[in-house]
């Protein structure tokens, strides 16, 4: 017997994933914001947007956990990069999609 699991792709399942976490505005602003970084960015990207550091660490956790950025922590400061392997990734998924 077929199931609805059995005609979803693990492609389309990553995209889904992807697609969830990137949902988010604020999500997209950060995503964006180090995608146009030539480095790691070591600022404080609480001074960056208008939110909670509880918010915006929940949104980085998200992002984190999905693959999209990476964090290293120095204190007193953490460097967040886009992981540039994971958003290739997301960009052929997308393609696909959209060229299907």
């Amino acid at each position: 017997m077929i199931t609805k699991k059995d005609l979803i792709s693990e492609d389309q399942k990553k995209l889904a994933l992807f697609a969830k976490v990137l949902g988010h505005p604020v999500r997209v602003y950060i995503v964006d914001l180090l995608r146009k970084q030539t480095c790691c960015y070591s600022g404080d990207l609480a001074q960056e947007l208008p939110i909670a550091k509880s918010t915006l660490s929940q949104h980085l956790k998200e992002l984190k956990k999905a693959g999209l950025i990476q964090g290293e922590i120095k204190p007193p400061r953490i460097k967040y990069c886009l992981n540039r392997k994971t958003w290739e990734e997301v960009q052929r998924l997308f393609r696909l999609l959209y060229n299907a």
